[in-house]
């Protein structure tokens, strides 16, 4: 599918800019890590989600040297522990000096996602919050630029959640892409078919404003080939500066070919 040019500059500008900051502003703790939470946008609200993330690339995804993912999610709680969700990435490629562009830059692949708190954690319990999450990748980026897999991906995400303390939390995920692949621009396993991903995190809130927390994410294909998979860590948490936003930062390192060699992400998020 492709978007019309005027659209496109929008939107990019847009989300350059942090104009979208500037819409409405308790916060998520989910940014800026990549495994997911088990809490759903309450019914009849709206969470909106705006991260920079800047990373240098393995000298596999050589001649591009660099890539800027600008990803802005909006989500809308549609039932009661039933959110629904679309986000947008723009994504910008660095390159070394030959390629045929030394930067390129445009929308990368939608995203839409439902997302189901279907078990909450209780007290005195050790069952941990359980939620399950589908998304369906759909193709609006420029394939021959690499900003998308040029695939409709289907995604299936188990997310289990349990508080370790009063102040820190253990979140596991485990998901099956089932069709497509899991690139963001040309960070991601790129062969097509199933792949497995897992992620862990613990997050600790040190006050009432400041959380910060540690994740190890990766992924893989159903043939287990690990020189082509992915495996990254993130440091990193968020600071409640309003009561409905947070300043949300993160450094990451990753191992093998479909992780980034290291970055840095910026964001926010806000509750209205």
């Amino acid at each position: 599918m492709h978007q019309a040019q005027p659209f496109r500059i929008f939107l990019q500008l847009a989300l350059r800019s942090g104009l979208v900051l500037l819409l409405f502003a308790s916060v998520k703790a989910q940014q800026p890590f990549v495994t997911d939470d088990a809490d759903v946008t309450p019914k009849g609200h709206l969470h909106f989600e705006f991260s920079n993330e800047f990373d240098w690339l393995q000298a596999d995804s050589f001649p591009n040297l660099k890539q800027n993912t600008a990803d802005a999610e909006l989500d809308y709680g549609l039932f009661e522990d039933l959110e629904i969700g679309f986000e947008v990435p723009v994504i910008t490629l660095f390159n070394a000096r030959g390629s045929a562009s030394r930067t390129v830059s445009g929308l990368g692949d939608s995203n839409f996602s439902a997302k189901y708190n279907f078990y909450k954690e209780r007290e005195n319990s050790r069952l941990p919050a359980m939620t399950i999450a589908i998304n369906f990748y759909i193709d609006t980026a420029t394939t021959k630029r690499q900003l998308g897999s040029g695939l409709a991906d289907f995604y299936l995400n188990g997310i289990l959640q349990k508080s370790l303390s009063k102040t820190a939390k253990l979140r596991l995920n485990g998901g099956i892409l089932f069709s497509g692949n899991e690139t963001t621009g040309v960070i991601g396993i790129k062969s097509r078919g199933t792949v497995l991903t897992a992620g862990a995190s613990v997050v600790k809130q040190f006050n009432p404003k400041l959380q910060l927390g540690i994740e190890l994410v990766g992924a893989t294909t159903s043939a287990f080939q690990l020189g082509k998979g992915q495996l990254q860590t993130l440091v990193g948490g968020n600071y409640q500066f309003k009561s409905n936003t947070s300043f949300d930062f993160g450094i990451v390192a990753g191992k093998y070919a479909a992780s980034p060699r290291a970055g840095v992400q910026l964001g926010v998020s806000i509750d209205f």
